[in-house]
């Protein structure tokens, strides 16, 4: 039982397949440092502590195995939770944090480095738990749940993020979508904050982990101008860097124009770019003709969800060599002899090579997730299976929690001013 061998193993009545766990002791350490920087889920669950609004019930949750999801998985453990963990990516479990969650009874079944067999496995121990609450980021748990033959009882479950949505909105499209999901990501306390804030950060925090280099002055361009990409772009330019910006929508271009930033074709982009970052939640976004391109020593990573955003296959088709640098960082030879450098296999570079979303930032994204179980859970049988936004009063008392934990005071409107808003008859 005390190997690092990712074998399944139990531990009671739990059944886990971890790396090592004898790093629990450390994962805890990670995780008090957490909760110390997520004092608004820590007040859910104070809440969650008292009320017990998950006892008795099951919950299979796909994320990344990280001290923040830690926290997140403790305070629905508070709440009387049975749990289920797997990874959300095959680079993004932080090993100690998986062991320490193993200690605390919650089945998990992540490591570092999964391959893909490891990780199609991984999903399905997640899903035989029978849950009753399904909490996904990626939508992968979720499709495995809606492939014939698989007979899941959820009353319910919810999306973390961009590329989930799409990919649970094409089920509700096609009539196939089999219980209510809330989209956690289209919650204002969610993308405003964790899509643009969290990623630009770590975003920058993966490129510079893996490579070390030094980013003022450099030609860096953003495939999209999402959230996501509005976050990486900024922190960016905050860090010295030439932005370039490559979009597909007319608005998001002319934003992208307006916010200081450079537009252009990747075609364009791709013959002056040092560093490309892909945050589209989109296939093909840099293909080969694009990498045929690139100067000698660009670096290609991306921060989209899934690794289709990188070509990455053509890349290795294409190369004549290839060789492994250091971690997270590969080289791959071109026949005309330059050479293009790839991070994290292409995968979430901010995850792969760095440690994803500071606390910060992940407190209101898991304070989304907490409240949305509930809610899904409290509506059982009432929700029609369809994707919902997450109710406004539910997303305001988020950002009223973490206001107040910040301690920051905001105004109230006075009655007067509520009718000015209501009313049609006062102008010019």
């Amino acid at each position: 039982m005390e190997s690092s061998d990712p074998s399944l193993k139990q531990d009671g009545s739990v059944d886990y397949k971890i790396r090592d766990i004898k790093l629990a002791e450390q994962g805890n350490r990670q995780l008090e440092w957490a909760a110390m920087h997520m004092p608004a889920i820590e007040e859910i669950r104070k809440g969650f502590s008292k009320s017990r609004p998950f006892r008795g019930k099951r919950v299979s949750a796909l994320l990344h195995v990280t001290k923040e999801t830690g926290v997140l998985v403790r305070c629905l453990k508070a709440g009387g939770a049975e749990i289920s963990l797997g990874a959300g990516n095959p680079l993004s479990t932080q090993d100690d944090i998986a062991a320490a969650l193993v200690k605390d009874g919650i089945s998990v079944y992540a490591w570092k480095g999964e391959s893909v067999s490891d990780y199609n496995e991984c999903i399905q121990k997640v899903l035989d738990f029978n849950p009753d609450i399904i909490i996904d980021d990626g939508a992968d748990l979720h499709t495995l749940a809606h492939r014939k033959g698989v007979k899941v009882d959820a009353v319910g479950g919810t999306e973390e993020t961009t590329s989930g949505i799409h990919r649970i909105k094409a089920m509700e499209k096609d009539g196939v979508l089999k219980y209510p999901i809330i989209a956690v990501n289209n919650a204002n306390t969610k993308y405003l904050f964790d899509n643009r804030y969290g990623t630009g950060q770590s975003t920058i925090d993966g490129i510079i982990r893996a490579t070390n280099i030094f980013l003022p002055g450099k030609i860096a361009v953003v495939g999209g101008y999402g959230w996501v990409g509005r976050g990486v772009a900024m922190r960016l330019k905050g860090v010295g860097a030439r932005v370039i910006v490559t979009e597909v929508d007319q608005f998001k271009a002319l934003e992208a124009n307006m916010d200081g930033f450079d537009v252009m074709t990747m075609d364009e982009a791709s013959k002056v770019g040092e560093i490309f970052v892909t945050a589209t939640g989109d296939i093909d976004v840099i293909v080969e003709r694009h990498m045929k391109n690139m100067k000698d020593g660009a670096i290609l990573c991306n921060t989209g969800h899934f690794d289709v955003e990188v070509d990455v296959k053509a890349l290795r088709a294409m190369a004549v060599k290839h060789r492994k640098i250091r971690e997270h960082l590969e080289e791959y030879t071109l026949k005309n002899r330059r050479r293009l450098f790839l991070l994290a296999e292409g995968r979430l570079v901010n995850l792969g090579a760095a440690e994803g979303h500071p606390s910060e930032v992940m407190d209101l994204s898991f304070c989304n997730q907490a409240l949305s179980s509930q809610y899904v859970l409290e509506n059982a049988g009432i929700l029609d299976k369809k994707v919902y936004k997450i109710p406004d009063e539910i997303d305001r008392m988020i950002a009223t929690i973490k206001l107040k934990s910040m301690g920051i005071g905001i105004d109230k409107l006075s009655k007067k001013q509520q009718r000015y808003l209501t009313q049609w008859e006062y102008g010019t």
